[in-house]
């Protein structure tokens, strides 16, 4: 994470929630206030990010915001920041300058998810597979397939404030948990070298496991982007997609369960991203929770940990930002 110009808290502030499909912004009013004006642009109607912050405030009512927050689904280390998996390319000073804000903090957008989850209320929760209680002082671990796959968790230090975490646990090699998935894994480390979560955990990873499943079974693949993927598999019109999203919950369980155990994450495991909640109750009915747990001697542990997925209709992101600027 890097801070630019760091002073005094000052209200409005401006938040960000960026990935490679979607820049989302929004206005904190007052310490501890909600996100309101709440704006949704597509990331490739703009040129740089500059040009996207530049619109929003140009459509703002009251008084223009001075600091802001951003997350953005890249690692930030550094001023420089080059998105992996979109074009946009910029300087965070250059970026803070240009806008005239007097703070800018750009942090990993799954760093600000993670910093949101105290606040998420019961309302914007969906409980995964049976009920079990959260060690509230545990960690929690946080996994979501958007554009791409992000990774975070919140840990607990000594005076029982929570530190989140900044990686790129997306990009963990992918491990198979059958023998059809042993040749997806192949197909996808045939396709891309190395076979990473992310490669079968997003947008685009759904379309590669679609494509993975028609190479092995000789058919030819249909040329579609994940929407036709999903759609065909929730109309049941086609078996290797209806297949494509059985095996994505199967692989989210299991690398999931991975974070969990690498985190000791007692708190519970949270799922954000857009990709699960536009698949309705799909996660109920497949293996995700039953993979998630599937860890040998260690089931048991894994058993009293709770999933749950992110539903909330603002990114709870943007909440996570604000917070930033209060902790960070």
């Amino acid at each position: 994470m890097t801070v630019a110009n760091a002073s005094t808290p000052r209200f409005p502030r401006l938040m960000g929630d960026v990935g490679g499909t979607n820049a989302r912004f929004a206005v904190q009013e007052a310490p501890g206030a909600g996100p309101t004006q709440v704006v949704t642009y597509p990331s490739a109607e703009f040129d740089t990010i500059a040009d996207a912050l530049k619109a929003y405030v140009a459509q703002l009512a009251g008084a223009r915001p001075l600091q802001a927050a951003i997350g953005i689904a890249n690692p930030i280390v550094g001023d420089h920041v080059q998105m992996t998996n979109f074009h946009w390319s910029f300087s965070i000073e250059g970026v803070r300058q240009e806008l005239g804000f007097d703070r800018l903090l750009v942090i990993n957008d799954f760093t600000a998810l993670a910093l949101s989850l105290p606040a998420l209320q019961p309302e914007h929760l969906r409980r995964i597979g049976a009920a079990c209680a959260a060690d509230p002082k545990g960690a929690v671990g946080l996994i979501g397939p958007g554009t791409g796959l992000g990774v975070s968790g919140l840990l607990h230090d000594t005076s029982g404030h929570v530190v989140p975490l900044g990686g790129e646990g997306g990009h963990v090699t992918l491990a198979p948990g059958n023998a059809r998935e042993d040749q997806v894994v192949a197909a996808l480390r045939d396709k891309f070298g190395h076979a990473s979560a992310e490669r079968a955990l997003s947008g685009m990873g759904i379309v590669n496991l679609y494509e993975a499943l028609c190479a092995i079974d000789g058919v030819a693949a249909r040329a579609l982007d994940p929407a036709g993927v999903t759609g065909a598999a929730t109309a049941g019109s086609d078996a290797r997609c209806v297949e494509a999203v059985e095996i994505f919950f199967a692989f989210l369980g299991s690398v999931a369960g991975n974070l969990a155990l690498t985190l000791g994450s007692r708190g519970g495991m949270y799922i954000g991203g857009g990709i699960v909640p536009r698949l309705g109750d799909w996660i109920e009915r497949s293996a995700f929770r039953e993979r998630f747990v599937a860890k040998g001697r260690f089931r048991d542990y894994l058993d009293a940990i709770p999933t749950w997925l992110i539903h909330a209709e603002t990114s709870p992101a943007l909440i996570g930002a604000a917070n930033a600027l209060d902790q960070l």
